[in-house]
């Protein structure tokens, strides 16, 4: 190899380099957020939940009951209607959780745990599923701007 070629192959390493410590902070900061979005379902924590949602007019949650939009009606409807009028306690344990950065935009993949209290009757409730999430970067944080999840199985 010449001179040149390896002075070329050092600069391209060198070039790719701060992309993969971006992109491995971009997953950890994706993997805490995840983390935060599980702890405000946990609390039913209205306030929490409308700082990791962008509040784009296009901000979608799907879920087997419907579609929400926008960030003030998610939070409304999910967070604080279903999480926190429906249950009582909550525990929500993301797993097997993929990240995938491209830039400003983002997607993970996990599997997810949800056990709960029923408000009304006390009985314990339990329900298993997967879940997509959509991520852009606003203003250097990263926002969900689309939930996507689907029940695997009701355990009761």
């Amino acid at each position: 190899m010449t001179r040149t070629n390896a002075a070329l192959a050092l600069l391209a390493l060198a070039m790719t380099l701060p992309v993969l410590a971006d992109t491995t902070s971009d997953e950890k900061a994706i993997q805490d957020l995840i983390a935060t979005y599980a702890t405000a379902i946990d609390r039913a924590d209205t306030d929490t939940a409308a700082q990791i949602f962008s509040d784009s007019p296009e901000v979608t949650f799907i879920n087997p009951r419907g579609e929400v939009r926008g960030r003030q009606q998610i939070v409304a409807e999910i967070v604080q209607n279903l999480m926190g009028g429906t249950f009582s306690a909550r525990k929500l344990t993301p797993s097997e959780i993929a990240v995938h950065v491209y830039g400003d935009t983002a997607w993970s993949e996990f599997n997810w745990d949800f056990t709960a209290t029923a408000r009304k009757t006390g009985a314990p409730f339990h329900s298993q599923g997967v879940e997509t999430q959509i991520y852009r970067r606003e203003n250097g944080q990263w926002r969900i701007v689309h939930v996507h999840y689907s029940g695997r199985q009701l355990v009761r």
